[in-house]
């Protein structure tokens, strides 16, 4: 018989009441949405609501040069999956970008003549997309950041962007997104916050209508002058807002004074930076973006470039970073090549396993609740970005997508 009586239970429970609500409130675990595979960086003057469907035409003809879709796939060593070049092909054609941001900042350049006149223009296109049905499942914009040269412009043009948007479509896009550039502080979020609501009132807007992303392109939100993770902090600061951390490759490698040459989203000091940035978000929800790699393929590089950004999109999704940059049209041909390989290699052993966790299957593997929800997470990110189908999962385990879906979804604390 027992020896702990009621009362001592009831005092651990009064004693990690506090912890309990720090798990559930801090550390839910994954959010039930969608986490895009990429961000596609534009100018937010070069945007028109054409603009995706056409990087999905562009990344065709440049596929095309070289032998399509499947030639693309021979050269970066991904031949030999008719379902992997049917799918890829397919959301070139349909769904080219998943996330796209409209650069008021280096992308955009510093135009103060005439950014007032740009951003109202590309927020009124963005509604144009809207009512034309035309928005990417993701979209939205980086402003210039919040450190004193820059901060009242950048600020001027999110006011410029959410106003125009709320005066011509009534409402702001489905999955919009903003990206907050350059953060190293914790008064920068705390700022931002006060931001957010001033523009949820003014218009009406739902408390936390507006959210953002934190770019992590700074030593300071990597380690503190105090010694802590900024990253870490940001978050609980962040009144629930910050929604992805996004490491920047170029503007990192430069503060710590790695050669341009050196530069990459592989060098030893970006692996440090994601370490600890995926860490931080670890559980709480928040999504981690690697960055992009400027070696464009164009001309006679491509076929190096694309084998370069193959590599590194496989590299980043095999470490648990599901989303990265791309800055070319043609690097979507190898972003989607990547990465529907990637499921395509797993899906059918995670299905099997899956499907005899849910069984009560006794196999040489002996899988654990965590392991399983990711099987299903690995798998339900797979339907979603389009790399297999239900048909594809049917074909393997007596499975659906919808209970892929509810294996993958975090346990209750």
């Amino acid at each position: 018989m027992g020896v702990l009586s009621e009362a001592d239970l009831s005092r651990a429970d009064e004693a990690l009441a506090g912890t309990d609500a720090l798990l559930a409130r801090e550390y839910p675990g994954d959010r039930e949405v969608r986490q895009p595979v990429h961000t596609v960086y534009v100018g937010m003057d070069r945007y028109t609501p054409e603009l995706p469907a056409q990087w999905g035409q562009q990344a065709l003809a440049a596929a095309a040069a070289h032998g399509g879709v499947a030639g693309v796939a021979e050269l970066v060593g991904l031949a030999g999956d008719a379902g992997l070049i049917a799918n890829v092909q397919r959301k070139l054609e349909n769904e080219p970008i998943e996330d796209l941001r409209l650069d008021a900042e280096d992308g955009y350049g510093d135009h103060p003549e005439r950014e007032d006149q740009d951003v109202v223009l590309m927020a009124t296109r963005v509604a144009e997309a809207m009512e034309r049905g035309l928005t990417t499942p993701f979209i939205g914009t980086r402003f210039k950041c919040l450190e004193e040269p820059a901060r009242r412009r950048g600020l001027h043009t999110l006011d410029l962007f959410v106003s125009t948007l709320m005066s011509r479509a009534g409402r702001l896009p489905e999955g919009v997104t903003i990206t907050l550039p350059k953060v190293s502080t914790l008064e920068q979020v705390e700022v931002m916050v006060e931001v957010c609501r001033k523009l949820e009132q003014a218009h009406g807007l739902p408390e936390r209508a507006l959210t953002f992303e934190v770019q992590a392109e700074t030593p300071q939100i990597i380690l503190g002058g105090d010694g802590t993770v900024t990253a870490a902090r940001l978050l609980r600061v962040g009144d629930g807002r910050i929604t992805s951390l996004h490491y920047g490759t170029y503007d990192y490698s430069a503060f710590l004074g790695i050669d341009a040459a050196h530069q990459s989203m592989e060098h030893p000091v970006a692996d440090a930076a994601k370490d600890l940035l995926q860490l931080a978000v670890a559980a709480t929800g928040v999504h981690l973006s690697d960055g992009s790699t400027n070696i464009l393929p164009i001309g006679d590089q491509a076929p190096e470039a694309w084998k370069l950004h193959a590599r590194l999109v496989r590299r980043h999704l095999e470490r648990g970073i599901r989303q990265g940059w791309d800055l070319h049209p043609a690097q979507l041909v190898t972003r989607y090549l990547a990465t529907y390989a990637y499921y395509r290699d797993g899906y059918e052993q995670a299905a099997i396993r899956l499907a005899n966790y849910l069984g009560g299957v006794q196999t040489a593997i002996m899988d654990e609740p965590a392991t399983a929800r990711a099987l299903a997470g690995f798998l339900h990110r797979g339907i979603v970005c389009g790399a297999i189908s239900a048909e594809d999962l049917a074909a393997v385990a007596p499975l659906t997508p919808q209970q892929v879906a509810e294996g993958a979804r975090p346990p209750a604390r």
